[in-house]
């Protein structure tokens, strides 16, 4: 028996015999699916879906489909690890058993997503395909009135101005503070990241409250958009702030080296390498905060409050927003406002992709400009 080197593989990935009669390696393929393997599949599938509908339909005294697809589920797990053991050995049965775990939990979150947003469209398509649920407002429109009379203008422009304020105040304090704790550090570092590690866990409703009791019960100020995007600001600096020291982190130590190297300062070695580079991380924490605010009801509701005309002035009057509007659509009872709901609530879910796309392809842009 030979000792093969990788000197002897050819360019293309195979490995060339260079003494006559020797068999070439050949690299094992583990992600290739045999017949048996094929088969193994289905035969759980088939064998561990008949046996649950047997005793969950027809033995014992259940119904449901979330109880029969657990029990599906637990029961194919079973019968595939069983059939995959009577032909190969231990190691792969593990494999095969995590893959089909991994592959479950992945499913099931997929599922829970797609049943959601097909739930809300097929709910709400309807005031989607009238103009005037995006060009008017709610001012003289009854909850029992159609879905052609009235629209979200007001919310529409309330969530904007309110989640726009937001943006601007949060993200440039989450960055900073991200950037003190991965490229400062020190002993009061540990004291921030604890103090913005407990705020990302915090209610929002004790944010709308802390804003209540401190700019309109303390300084007087009146419910506006003002109030509330301050609130929403602070449910969106502790995301923006964790998950952009995390991002932040990933960046190769060798490129702050290599750019205190060449002459630059330490701050102009972030703000030129490290920050670019870690843009599509930014443009991700940025993502996440900002789909937690767009859909808070609790802070909006207690410092701004719900109104049916649009109002373009932050700072005078209540000011709705989409989550708003969709939380008093449900609260009345009224089917037609429950479908303006549900078509504010589609509205809201394509904003925040829109949103995604465009941060991520702009994010995708610097980083391509910077290198």
């Amino acid at each position: 028996m030979s000792i093969s080197s990788p000197l002897r593989h050819s360019a293309s990935g195979r490995s060339a015999a260079s003494l006559p009669g020797e068999v070439a390696d050949a690299p094992r393929v583990l992600v290739k699916r045999s017949l048996d393997d094929r088969l193994t599949l289905a035969g759980a599938v088939v064998g561990s879906l008949a046996l649950v509908w047997l005793l969950y339909e027809r033995v014992l005294p259940f119904s449901g489909a979330v109880g029969f697809t657990f029990c599906w589920y637990f029961a194919f797990v079973g019968f595939f690890t069983g059939l995959t053991a009577m032909a190969h050995p231990r190691p792969i049965v593990i494999d095969r058993l995590a893959q089909a775990v991994i592959a479950g939990a992945a499913a099931a979150v997929g599922f829970a997503l797609l049943a959601t947003v097909f739930f809300t469209f097929a709910r709400g398509w309807r005031p989607l395909t009238e103009l005037s649920f995006y060009t008017k407002d709610m001012t003289g429109v009854a909850p029992t009135d159609p879905v052609s009379k009235g629209g979200v203008l007001h919310a529409i422009v309330g969530s904007g101005i309110e989640l726009g304020i937001a943006v601007v105040v949060a993200l440039p304090l989450g960055i900073g503070t991200a950037v003190y704790m991965s490229e400062v550090g020190g002993r009061f570092a540990r004291v921030v990241r604890t103090v913005v590690e407990a705020m990302t866990a915090l209610p929002d409703l004790l944010a709308g409250l802390f804003v209540y009791t401190t700019l309109l019960v303390g300084l007087g100020l009146q419910r506006s958009g003002l109030a509330a995007a301050i609130a929403l600001s602070i449910t969106m600096l502790p995301i923006i702030a964790r998950s952009a020291e995390l991002a932040l982190r990933v960046v190769p130590g060798g490129l702050r080296e290599a750019g205190v190297a060449l002459g630059s300062t330490r701050w102009r070695t972030v703000w030129r390498i490290v920050l670019p580079t870690a843009a599509p991380g930014l443009a991700t924490a940025l993502i996440l905060a900002f789909a937690r605010a767009a859909g808070e009801t609790a802070p909006v509701l207690i410092v701004s409050g719900a109104s049916s005309f649009l109002n373009l002035n932050p700072v005078s009057n209540p000011m709705n927003s989409l989550p708003l509007f969709i939380y008093d659509g449900f609260r009345s009872g009224q089917p037609r406002y429950i479908e303006r709901g549900f078509g504010a609530a589609c509205l809201l879910l394509m904003i925040v992709l829109l949103v995604f796309i465009v941060l991520r392809l702009l994010a995708r842009g610097r980083v391509g400009k910077s290198r």
